[in-house]
């Protein structure tokens, strides 16, 4: 039986960890090509060999989703390499800091932007252009629980979450008839290094996040990567502009 995106190419940013190499290693099980993108290469190139020695196809490219020029070139490449792309799942992102709203550090709070909400408009731009010139693809962002409600001490990653949900839900409607949907996964209280390194620097923080979530545990990657693939497949042909929480319940309360 075909996987559920078997014969695409699928474009995964912030891949070298957590959701995003969870999620291009579910692409890559469900049969699609797979471009990882990250500014860790390392980690991306890690990724990259996982997917190879599981029997998949991938990819690294470096890229810093807030310079324009890395953004277009990532595009370009993996158009060069599979011939087009159908798959795109916008993830790179950073926590920022956990600071009242008065006391955040503006440079902290432009680099968050430059990242969360800037980084993943300029990756839809250029997909979206592909896409079109291909009649059609499939584009999910990651925006957050901190995207549908508020969190207190993380204004810049709220605001930006937020950003991200209107964005989303503005290009599903102005490409709709041509093709391309666009959604976003809004994840709970997720096990990545991001996460765990906001614990560890904040342990009251920890204790919070654990206790906002009814099913009593974080999530682990890979359960948000099915939510992305999924989205990404035929299977949800008639979903669009959809900010689809996968927070076991968060939000709900």
């Amino acid at each position: 039986m075909a996987g559920r995106v078997a014969g695409k190419v699928a474009l995964v940013t912030g891949g070298s960890s957590g959701i995003g190499r969870a999620t291009a290693q579910i692409f890559a099980r469900e049969e699609a090509k797979v471009v990882v993108a990250d500014v860790v290469v390392a980690g991306g190139e890690e990724t990259v060999q996982l997917i190879k020695a599981a029997g998949g196809e991938a990819i690294f490219v470096k890229i810093d989703v807030a310079q324009p020029a890395d953004v277009e070139a990532m595009v370009k490449k993996a158009v060069e390499v599979y011939g087009r792309l159908d798959c795109a799942f916008n993830n790179a992102g950073i926590e920022g800091a956990l600071q009242p709203t008065i006391e955040y550090d503006v440079t902290v709070w432009d680099r968050v932007f430059s990242i969360n909400l800037r980084g993943l408009w300029l990756c839809m731009k250029a997909e979206i252009r592909q896409m079109l010139s291909q009649g059609g693809g499939a584009i999910v962002n990651t925006a957050s629980a901190a995207g549908l409600v508020a969190v207190p001490g993380m204004s810049a990653y709220v605001a930006a979450k937020h950003g991200v949900v209107g964005l989303t839900k503005t290009a599903a409607l102005e490409y709709a008839k041509a093709g391309i949907r666009v959604n976003a996964v809004c994840p709970g209280g997720v096990d990545t290094p991001m996460v765990q390194r906001v614990f560890s620097n904040n342990p009251q923080f920890a204790e919070a996040a654990a206790s906002a979530e009814p099913v009593g545990r974080l999530a682990q990657p890979a359960e948000i990567g099915e939510a992305v693939v999924w989205l990404c497949s035929d299977s949800a042909s008639f979903v669009t502009g959809l900010p689809m929480a996968v927070d076991g319940g968060m939000v709900a309360q």
